[in-house]
């Protein structure tokens, strides 16, 4: 420790954490500021405030007002299922409701937005508002795009003006809709659409990323009204029928159901139906006259995000006959340990609810030419020149977070299709079925994916519908984890990286239109002849926790862990490469048939985090091993195969090989993250 800047004052009385406690909370400086009035490092000054947190001496509290609002919008979210509520605390109604709720969706706005994305803007005060109070922000390639055609009105907050001032801070090209949001008829609606320069903009209207609107009411005061674009007879007709609220033009009723009246035909607009296939929809709106609009709109489902004040919200839930939401907690409470065992990590994401099917989209937009998505079955991925007639077709699958496994490996010579479950998880009966519909050529199909009680129970069922169907399927389960069973229990093994071998010997037997009883007679023989063993030297954790998902010693490493953290077969000390490469190769070698004079094929598998410079290094050590049993290596493969997210370590798969599998093992194949031949 260096030596103290400032002698520790006298109310502090020696306790260093108390004096680091006060610096912090009342005095309010940084943790840099701290270590230099104490003396000492930032890393202390963090220990001390850890430490501090643990027993008590710093506790953090929240105004109750924003923890009420807080309360409020968790209320609101689980209720209808929203992707994200915010809600503006109370205050003491200095200030306009509209000017509070337009900061708050300007934050939320600025916060979503991304390079290259497409904005559906709708028009009124609130969505002016939020304009209003945009900080300026460029943001590359954003387009910002009305939602209803353009009006002749004089106030300020019509259609084109809420997308050119919202569009100006973010410098953002903005696109006008060049016709009217009313027109005289229906045919002259009709006419207007059918033109090519509106058709172009409606085509990039429907396709945009996230869209932003504010929710009116159908009261007599409303801004539909206000605004002229409807006329009394419309407004009678609507309030017959009903309407409650209004979205972009479009009226609904208490339920959040489409309202049609005599201003639909002649509204040049998106239709609620539209709107909702929108993957984001941001609606903002307050004020104890809209509570019935913005619960219609809850209901339907129209947004996934909602901006709305304290007020609003809680009239909402209680409308809906939700339970009463707590009062705000007074007290104060401890706020969680920093530093210790729980660490928050890392990821490159955005929302992890949308992880897969982001992830799916990059991958097909990256593939065109190996991949593409089922229709209606977004999780089914099948090869793009893969399946035909009188072929057997090769289907594999499993959890997401393994990649380039499974979805890496469809293409022609492997894989015909390909189901993906969630983060860890077996993809369910529907996804499977469909990529066996997609893979089938009348010849049969082969399922083929890792032994986990999940995944055999989904592609069980997905086999069953499949035979409904008349679809033949065969099922192989790959087996090859040495560590996860004994030798006599191969029955029992995980699948892990050697699935590689097992799925490219199976795709090319596939390939080379072998029958489904041959095709799945080389998988079973290129299961049995593969054996895999890892070693975890740090964990992965989720997207949707950020948190490890084991804990393993900072010194340590797990020989024989699984690929999602099952326990290994010991934990000891990190040792060097070799001896960890001579420790997995033992194991290996004691089960495997090959003897001197023959060949074998190997992979050096990342698990996710481990380099190649890493990797290479136990490549070294195994075609050393390799070469002094007399064995010779047909082929190496090494790199990212069969991963964890981002755990380190790496695996070993060995595939011992007689005529027919090298054969098999050179057979061509291209897919996404694999090319032979």
């Amino acid at each position: 420790m260096r030596e103290r800047a400032e002698a520790i004052p006298l109310q502090f009385r020696d306790d260093l954490l108390l004096w680091a406690g006060w610096l912090y909370v009342h005095d309010g400086l940084t943790q840099n500021d701290i270590a230099k009035v104490m003396g000492i490092s930032r890393a202390t000054v963090n220990g001390y405030l850890a430490e501090a947190r643990t027993r008590g001496i710093v506790s953090l509290n929240i105004e109750p007002s924003r923890l009420g609002a807080l309360g409020i919008a968790q209320a609101l979210k689980q209720r209808f299922r929203l992707a994200e509520c915010i809600v503006v605390p109370e205050d003491d109604g200095s200030r306009p409701l509209v000017k509070r709720l337009g900061e708050a969706g300007a934050g939320v706005l600025r916060s979503l937005l991304r390079p290259g994305d497409t904005l559906g803007v709708a028009w009124g005060r609130t969505v002016m508002a939020i304009a209003d109070s945009m900080s300026h922000v460029a943001i590359p390639d954003l387009s910002v795009i009305q939602v209803t055609g353009g009006t002749t009105a004089t106030f300020d907050f019509a259609p084109e003006r809420c997308a050119s001032r919202l569009a100006e801070p973010l410098g953002a090209r903005c696109i006008s809709l060049t016709a009217p949001a009313v027109v005289s008829s229906a045919a002259a609606r009709d006419m207007l659409m059918a033109e090519p320069i509106l058709r172009e903009q409606f085509d990039l209207l429907r396709r945009a990323d996230k869209i932003l609107f504010g929710i009116c009411s159908t009261r007599p005061d409303s801004l539909i009204y206000t605004s002229g674009l409807i006329g009394q007879a419309a407004m009678t007709q609507y309030h017959a029928l009903r309407a409650t609220a209004v979205v972009a033009g479009r009226f609904m009723d208490d339920h959040g159901r489409p309202v049609q009246g005599e201003l639909d035909a002649r509204m040049i607009g998106l239709s609620l139906e539209e709107i909702g296939r929108i993957k984001t929809r941001i609606a903002v709106a307050g004020g104890p006259d809209k509570v019935p609009a913005v619960l219609a709109c809850l209901r339907g489902g129209h947004a996934t995000i909602l901006v709305t004040d304290a007020a609003t919200g809680r009239s909402v839930l209680k409308a809906d006959e939700a339970p009463e939401v707590s009062e705000p907690q007074r007290s104060s409470r401890k706020i969680q340990d920093m530093g210790g065992k729980v660490v928050r990590t890392k990821k490159l994401i955005n929302d992890p609810k949308n992880i897969i099917e982001e992830m799916l989209e990059g991958v097909v937009g990256a593939h065109p030419r190996h991949l593409r998505q089922v229709t209606g079955s977004p999780r089914s991925v099948v090869a793009v020149d893969g399946p035909r007639p009188g072929k057997v077709g090769l289907v594999i699958g499993g959890g997401s977070g393994h990649e380039p496994t499974f979805l890496g490996f469809v293409g022609r010579g492997l894989a015909d299709a390909c189901a993906v479950g969630n983060v860890f998880a077996s993809p369910p009966p529907d996804p499977i079925l469909e990529c066996a519909k997609a893979a089938s050529g009348g010849a049969g199909v082969l399922f083929m994916y890792g032994n986990y009680t999940g995944d055999v129970m989904n592609f069980d069922m997905a086999a069953e519908m499949a035979a409904m169907d008349d679809i033949e399927v065969r099922t192989v389960l790959t087996t090859d984890d040495v560590a996860s069973a004994p030798a006599d229990q191969k029955g029992k093994r995980r699948g892990v990286a050697g699935n590689f071998f097992i799925f490219k010997i199976a795709g090319a037997a596939c390939d080379r239109m072998w029958s489904l009883e041959d095709c799945e007679r080389a998988a079973r023989k290129a299961n049995a002849s593969t054996f895999t063993m890892g070693v975890a030297l740090s964990p992965c954790s989720l997207p949707h926790t950020l948190r490890h998902n084991f804990e393993i010693g900072e010194n340590d490493m797990e020989i024989g862990m699984g690929i999602h953290g099952e326990p290994g077969i010991a934990r000891e000390p990190l040792r060097s490469a070799d001896e960890v490469t001579d420790e997995i190769l033992e194991r290996i070698f004691a089960e495997l048939p090959s003897r001197k004079g023959d060949k074998v094929a190997v992979l050096v598998n990342s698990l996710g985090s481990t380099p190649l410079m890493e990797l290479y290094v136990i490549s070294r050590r195994v075609h050393q091993r390799l070469a002094r049993k007399g064995i010779g290596v047909h082929a190496t493969w090494v790199g990212n195969y069969c991963t964890s997210l981002e755990m380190a370590g790496a695996s070993i798969s060995i595939l011992a090989l007689d005529d027919e599998l090298t054969e098999l093992l050179d057979h061509p194949c291209d897919c996404a993250s694999f090319r032979a031949g």
